[in-house]
Parts: C-alpha cells; structure tokens; sequence
C-alpha cells in the first residue's frame, strides 16, 4: 500500500495549477486539491488537514500572506512552499520568518517541486516524531518475547488483522504489554511509516482530555493563547492508541464514538468540522460489558470499538516464558559488558510466584535485584519477593524440569552456541554438555520468537 499525502495548490492561474495537479497526482503519491484565491483557499483549510500548501503570494481578495499566517495559527504542522514569480531574498526571509518551508521562483520545473514536496513531508515527519517523543515517557525498545503456546497465539493474531484498519481492543490485565501489542499492529501495518500515536485516558483530566484528543482553537479557554492541533490530527495517516479506553468520561464518551464512525471531529472552541484518517487501536484492563450494564460505558461506544478483540494473556498463564524474560531483562537493565545472572533457586521461585503485576512487575523486581545484590549472581534474597503481599503458588513442575527449560531456552537465545551458553549458564561447556545428554536437548540453531517493534 502506497503511503499517499494530501497537497493543496493555492494560486489563481488555473492552467498552471491544474497542469501541476496532474503531474502530482500521475506520481502516485499525492491527492491534490485546487484553490483559486485564499479565501477558498482557508475554507478549505478549516475543514481538511493538508500535508503540504504549495501557496502562491499575489493574489486577488486574500493574499499568500494572510493565507501562511492563518496556517501557521490553525495548522502548523502543514508545510508551506511558497511559488511566485517575485521571489527574492528579501521574499525567502519574510516568509520563512512567517513559517514557509520554502520558496519557489516561476517558472518551475516539476522535478524541482516534487523534490521540496518530499523533503518537507520528511520534515512534517520530523517535527511529529519530535512532538511524539516529548509527549512519550516509555521504554527505548518494544519487545514481545517468549516461546510458550499462549505468545505464539498472541503474535498469530497481532499479524492477521495487521493488515486491515479495522477498530481493535486489546484486552488483558495490567502490566501484560498491551501498548507493545498496540505497537506491534501498527508496525506490521500499512500504515507504519505514519504516526503511532499514544494517549493514555487515565492520565489526563476530563477537562483536559478532549482538548488533548481533539485539539481546540485559540481563546477556546484560559490559557488557550494559540490554536493547538489534537492528537487525532497528529495521528493522521497513521494509528491512535487510546490506552486504558474504560476510563473516558461518559461526557467525552459520545464524542469519541461520533469520530469512529465518522472521522469527523471539531476543535474545542471551534465550529469547523475536520476530518482525520486514523486507524483506532484501544486497550483496557476493564470488563467494558459489566462497565455497560453498569451505565458507566455507552454500549454502543463498546460495539464500535469491539470489532476485534486480542486478549493478552497473565503472565501466571505462560511461565514457561519467564526464563526468556529474565535473561532478557539482566541484558536490558545492566550498564555493565558482563550481566549479572540469576541462580536456580533464584529462577524456581520466579517460576513459583503468582505475578499479580505481569511481565512489569518481573521487569521491576529484576531491575531492583540487579542494583541491590552484592554480587555477580542474583539469589533469592535479592528479589525481595517477600516484601509483596501476595502468596506464592504451588508449581507442579520439578525442579530438573525448570533446570531442562532454562538451559534450552538460553541454548536457543545463543542459537545453539554452547561456549556462550555455557557463560550465561555460569557452568563449563563439559558441564553444559553433560546436561544437554542428560535431558536429551536439542541445540540446532534455532531464533528465539522475539518481534522487536
């Protein structure tokens, strides 16, 4: 699927403006709108979200100028080329002054203008991921590890609806990984070269909540002293995640369900209707059923966003994946070259704990136990699991069967490697190999099943 952006032509030569929408649109990229003066051309603007403005800056009524300066306040993430047949130096300043990415001399060559279209889509990308990552307080990598049956089901389900834009919750308890789920969809979307948007519901006020969404326009509040795009419209083309989607107010709630259905919202403080092209990925930790025969969730809010359910499994429901994570997390929290390891005692009562917190809970009480213990290996001590609350949980697996586990698992993290198997494993390559005959384990070089986002 060809990623396709939206270009708006603002000058009142229609033959020169028609002669390069069709140009534009024969590149296969763009969708390409006309506008004959700047007053179709901030009509036009109030009502659709435009990658690139290709402004002209004389005139008839409303001049570039006026046009650029409504941009800059309503639409500031457009990027604006500017093309006269006046260009000069004394122009290129005023106007990047103003917020113009670039200004264009006529006569131009299309191969020309398509260059600067390109490069300031890149830099519309740029300053979004830049926004994102200011706005984002989560981990530097994305992974979702493990080999048991339930994750191989998990990342079964995450490829076949990848493909589609249909609405899907993710549903499972907390501290399961379900933004990685939400990510890992995105990623493996059409839309991945697009924004992957994130917005936790939780966090944020209700009063606050649908200006963040939604955006709104300048004096909507106190305070409000610019216009400020939403995060639907920073998301367009790309994916809003509306994580922990069963807190939303029932006053934001109808508003929510007016965008799915339609795509259409307005900026709080604002009459203008806008459209954005988002797909929609959410996530609870809820039973959004009971909150809809409790009167807390609207039903009909809970069909549109119940088109595909994933379901992410506890972590009590895979342990067999918990060794995986563990050598996966000593690599990822240690600043030294040489992690520390994790004993057998250590691991056995891993295996047995309950896991109300999930995989970030085990994240947690590995990062503690590597800063805490004194040593090179981490021992039941270190984990601190007696300072939880909760009991642990019988396991009927013995322990040479969690030692059989462990050390296939870390054979498979090596590929089959037994000299750093063994260094992980903390034992001699004749102990490993006394214990790969002993088991009966198999050490072809295979991948660990790990998708990094």
């Amino acid at each position: 699927m060809v990623q396709r952006y939206k270009i708006l032509i603002v000058d009142d030569e229609i033959g020169l403006t028609a002669l390069l929408q069709e140009e534009l649109q024969e590149a296969g990229a763009y969708d390409v709108e006309l506008a004959g003066d700047g007053a179709e051309a901030i009509n036009l603007i109030q009502k659709n979200l435009y990658d690139v403005v290709l402004l002209d800056m004389k005139m008839p009524r409303v001049g570039g100028k006026e046009v650029l300066e409504f941009i800059q306040e309503h639409s500031p993430s457009t990027q604006v080329i500017i093309l006269s047949q006046y260009a000069d130096l004394k122009m290129a300043v005023e106007t990047t002054k103003l917020g113009a990415y670039e200004v264009l001399s006529k006569p131009y060559d299309f191969d020309q203008v398509e260059q600067t279209i390109r490069r300031a889509i890149e830099r519309k990308k740029l300053l979004i991921n830049k926004e994102l990552k200011e706005r984002e307080d989560q981990q530097k990598t994305h992974e979702i590890i493990g080999q048991s049956k339930a994750i191989h089901q998990l990342l079964d389900s995450v490829q076949r609806v990848a493909d589609s834009d249909s609405i899907v919750l993710v549903n499972g308890p907390s501290g399961t990984g379900k933004e990685l789920v939400a990510n890992l969809i995105h990623r493996s979307s059409p839309r991945k070269d697009r924004p992957f948007v994130p917005v936790n519901c939780s966090s944020i006020p209700d009063t606050l909540l649908e200006s963040e969404l939604f955006g709104h326009e300048k004096g909507a509040f106190t305070n409000a002293y610019a216009a400020k795009p939403g995060l639907v419209e920073v998301a367009n083309g790309g994916t809003l995640f509306l994580d922990e989607v069963g807190d939303i107010s029932p006053i934001i709630q109808p508003k929510l369900l007016r965008f799915l259905e339609t795509g259409d919202f307005r900026r709080v403080g604002g009459t203008n209707e806008l459209k954005a092209n988002v797909r929609v990925i959410s996530a609870t930790n809820k039973n959004l059923q009971e909150e809809a025969r409790a009167g807390r969730f609207r039903e009909d809010l809970l069909y549109r966003l119940n088109v595909i359910t994933i379901r992410v499994p506890s972590l009590k429901d895979h342990r067999e994946d918990i060794s995986l994570l563990v050598e996966h997390f000593l690599l990822k929290k240690s600043k030294s070259k040489h992690p520390k390891k994790l004993s057998d005692r250590s691991l056995q009562t891993l295996m047995m704990y309950d896991w109300p917190g999930n995989v970030r809970e085990l994240e947690h009480i590995i990062e503690g136990a590597i800063i805490l213990s004194s040593g090179e290996m981490i021992d039941v001590d270190d984990l601190h699991l007696n300072d939880r609350q909760t009991e642990p949980v019988a396991t009927s697996l013995s322990m040479e069967e969690i030692e059989k586990q462990h050390i296939q698992k870390v054979l498979k993290m090596y590929h089959g490697n037994r000299k750093k198997t063994a260094e992980a494993l903390n034992i001699s390559e004749k102990g490993l190999y006394l214990k790969i005959k002993e088991y009966g384990l198999t050490v072809e070089c295979t991948t660990v099943r790990t998708m990094i986002l």
